[in-house]
């Protein structure tokens, strides 16, 4: 039986009781162990609510020191060549490293 996409996403997850939590990396190179630069974490536990700058020290020196701590890696930023001339242009932060970890709530 096919179901509609509607359907389909309000199904049940199969341990209501997991929630995921998301750490965005900004990194100083497209390496992984590379130095962070730049962080966001969201919460879908409710448990807290981050927000930009709510800290003065990344919560991993590298990207590598994430995944070592349980981490998982599910998106890494596209490497797209600098235009000539343009080098050194200030701009977003290009080396962006998308973490998430499922996390257990009461239940």
């Amino acid at each position: 039986m096919t179901l509609s996409v509607d359907e389909s996403f309000a199904a049940k997850p199969i341990d209501p009781h997991l929630r995921q939590q998301v750490l965005i990396l900004y990194l100083g190179t497209s390496a992984l162990d590379s130095e962070v630069i730049g962080w966001s974490r969201y919460d879908g536990t409710g448990r807290s609510r981050p927000t930009m700058g709510d800290s003065d020290e990344p919560p991993f020196r590298t990207g590598l020191d994430a995944l070592l701590a349980g981490w998982r890696l599910i998106q890494m930023s596209q490497l797209m060549p600098h235009q000539p001339g343009h080098e050194y242009d200030v701009s977003y932060l290009p080396y962006e490293f998308v973490f998430e970890r499922l996390v257990e709530t009461s239940r």
